[in-house]
């Protein structure tokens, strides 16, 4: 999300002894490599629930804690239901709460089991979740990763002159007293914990939409921001997803040059992605990213965790336009395939945000092809209106604001009737944008000016907040909760302000308004809301055409909808002070060498994978052409065009992006050869209604 616009044994002897320690030998390898050979070592043998923890396996089988279903485990002690203590890495024990019947599964001998639930309502992970009958109680992680001054502003109040994380992170890097860089690392270690996963889990929501920048992977020159470093915590989180049963929507959630101008796009001011004299070669940038992350999540040990990748958060399609948006969400889509093959089983749903073009405009998007989903993030909030109508009535039931927010369901249902499988990836219980920099922070240090027509005073300190003001929040919150059917709440955990010593945008904070009241603890009292308060809402039926879900003629795209948008890169863009031929734009040549996520590690056994699922994928990566003077990539979106075609086209060959072919999905390993692997794992140690979409 965001705030304002300013915004991967020798025998010796026969006889006996022979029979014996075959015998002996057989018990080992079946109590050690079996279980390392179906978690751990089975290379690209996933089925359609993914590779671990195997698709018939009978999740949390036998009581909670009884380590039954997870034969690996030398203790038994291996999962754990409602009450249970867990120790963390650090020591650390917290109480595991969940009374909704979830029941958490990590076993050290098999670190990729998927057993776990986190309600009983939701398929364990090694269970298929089906789109149309399972239904998406999921919150954003925002803030995390991808740090935005609304949601740690404590931050942000250190370091005057930072309003994205751009200058936080240069004014960061100078401040050596501090530990400099060092500080967004500890930021990264302690502002989601384990413990936040498991009350996630216990608060009966079942997924999780995880923002990630691009430079958890790298970083040019000059980009300030700590490259790979967060790389390490989001695999962990990954992890801790898996022990809850927690699926992730990962979200790609920066661009470089930045896709919208907002700060939580990295840096604040310009788009230059598709957009100006760079934004073909800031795309090319953006496509290697996404080859990168989809290689990564397309391996077997992953596929179940994470399900669905958001390959572009909130696009500016208003100034960037639908067409180019349109013809780099086809090259993802080919890019994407190509690594993992189509149909159910083969990669994560793909999805696309709506670009604030609104729903209906993406209606017949490539139609046939295979597992998309379209985003689309409503908030009253930023509406650019006062919204002064009260919340706060004397019956507590929201005023107008539920029946409004229940105006959502018509288009979600029209949506999934048009386009397929849309979710609410963002919303809140904010109805107006009042909170601390929820609407951005200035170079002094203030925060940004609200539209809200009333005083703000109040929406940022809920210790004040009457019986009556929660009720209506709440009401408007499980209006919004049934209208989307599918959602994502923005966002889990709002930081405390240094100066206020509160939480100063409690609007947006899942688990403040958990404890505080104006959110439900059950997300399923929330279904049927809108019909309980007299708006109709037809939820839609839950039928989808197969190839929606990845099943017959999924990746078959309709001829007119794959020539809609075929060519690229785009044969014209917006934002060039000389309209010309886009072939003279700025662009990469794809000679460099592709970046490659690092697996984690385990003490004792050894993990095969290396990040990269598709081996036959071997073409080169975006690099700069040799004696081009490029422009800044953030901050040259005005420029004319470049003269000549030393940088452009006719410098790379004529050819931007790296050919795609059809997926050549490595073969699943033979049981022999993965026996012998595992054998060898064993022993070795591991290594290395009118509300706008926004603006968030």
């Amino acid at each position: 999300m965001g705030a304002a616009a300013t915004k991967r044994p020798l025998l010796k002897r026969r006889g006996f002894w022979i029979l014996a320690g075959l015998a002996a030998l057989a018990v080992v390898v079946l109590a050690v490599v079996l279980p390392v050979y179906f978690v751990v070592v089975h290379k690209h043998g996933s089925t359609a629930n993914g590779g671990s923890g195997g698709s018939g396996t009978p999740a949390g089988s036998g009581p909670p804690g009884s380590g039954n279903g997870n034969p690996a485990s030398p203790t038994g002690a291996t999962s754990g239901g409602n009450g249970t203590v867990v120790t963390m890495a650090n020591g650390t024990q917290f109480t595991y709460i969940n009374p909704f019947g979830g029941y958490w599964v990590y076993d050290p001998k098999a670190p990729f089991n998927n057993n776990a639930r986190p309600n009983s309502w939701t398929p364990p992970l090694n269970t298929s979740w089906t789109w149309g009958k399972d239904q998406v109680f999921g919150v954003n992680l925002g803030g995390l990763f991808v740090l935005e001054p609304f949601i740690v502003p404590a931050l942000y109040e250190k370091y005057v002159g930072a309003v994205d994380e751009w200058t936080l992170s240069t004014l960061m890097a100078a401040d050596t007293a501090s530990g400099g860089m060092s500080q967004l690392e500890n930021h990264y270690d302690t502002f989601i914990t384990e413990e936040d996963i498991a009350q996630i889990a216990g608060a009966g929501l079942n997924w999780i939409r995880l923002p990630i920048p691009f430079w958890c992977i790298e970083t040019w020159s000059p980009e300030p921001f700590l490259a790979r470093t967060s790389w390490t915590y989001i695999v962990r989180l990954l992890g801790w997803a898996r022990k809850y049963g927690l699926r992730v929507n990962l979200d790609l959630h920066t661009i470089p040059g930045s896709q919208n101008g907002y700060n939580h796009s990295g840096r604040q001011g310009q788009v230059n992605w598709l957009y100006g004299v760079m934004g073909i070669a800031n795309a090319e940038r953006a496509l290697g990213y996404i080859r990168t992350i989809a290689e990564f999540i397309s391996q077997p040990e992953w596929q179940n965790v994470v399900p669905m990748f958001g390959i572009v958060n909130e696009p500016l399609v208003p100034q960037i336009g639908q067409d180019a948006v349109g013809r780099f969400y086809l090259q993802a889509y080919e890019t994407i395939r190509s690594i993992t093959g189509t149909g159910e089983g083969n990669g994560a749903y793909i999805s696309i945000h709506d670009g604030f073009a609104g729903l209906t405009s993406w209606k017949g998007f490539l139609t046939g092809a295979d597992r998309m989903v379209l985003d689309t993030h409503p908030y009253f909030a930023f509406n650019g209106q006062p919204n002064t109508a009260p919340i706060d009535t004397p019956a507590g039931d929201g005023g107008t604001w539920p029946a409004q927010a229940c105006g959502w369901a018509s288009m979600i249902t029209q949506s999934q009737t048009d386009f397929g499988i849309t979710v609410g990836g963002e919303f809140s219980t904010a109805y107006n944008d009042c909170g601390l920099f929820v609407d951005g922070i200035t170079a002094t240090g203030a925060s940004g000016t609200p539209t809200f027509g009333g005083s703000c005073a109040l929406y940022q300190d809920s210790s004040t907040w009457t019986p009556t003001l929660k009720s209506g929040l709440k009401a408007f919150t499980m209006a919004s909760m049934d209208a989307l059917e599918n959602w994502f709440y923005w966002t889990w955990k709002i930081g405390v302000s240094s100066k206020t010593g509160i939480v100063s945008a409690p609007l947006w904070s899942y688990s403040l308004g958990l404890a505080g009241g104006w959110i439900p603890t059950d997300p399923r009292s929330a279904v049927g809301y809108c019909s309980s308060i007299g708006v109709a809402n037809a939820p839609f039926p839950g039928t989808y055409s197969a190839w929606q879900t990845g099943g017959t003629g999924a990746g078959t795209i309709a001829p007119a909808a794959q020539a809609s948008y075929s060519a690229y890169p785009p044969p014209s863009l917006s934002g060039i002070a000389i309209p010309a031929d886009a072939s003279l734009l700025y662009q990469y040549t794809s000679t460099g060498t592709p970046v490659t996520l690092p697996m984690p590690t385990f003490t004792g056994v050894k993990v095969t994978d290396n990040g990269w699922y598709n081996t036959a994928d071997n073409g080169g990566a975006a690099t700069p052409v040799a004696g081009c003077a490029y422009p800044d990539a953030w901050a040259e979106s005005s420029l004319a065009m470049p003269v000549g075609s030393a940088c452009g086209a006719a410098a790379t060959g004529g050819v931007v992006a790296p050919t795609r072919t059809p997926a050549t999905v490595p073969a699943t390993t033979t049981a022999a050869t993965a026996t012998t692997t595992a054998t060898v794992a064993t022993t070795t140690a591991a290594t290395t209604a009118t509300a706008t979409v926004r603006r968030r």
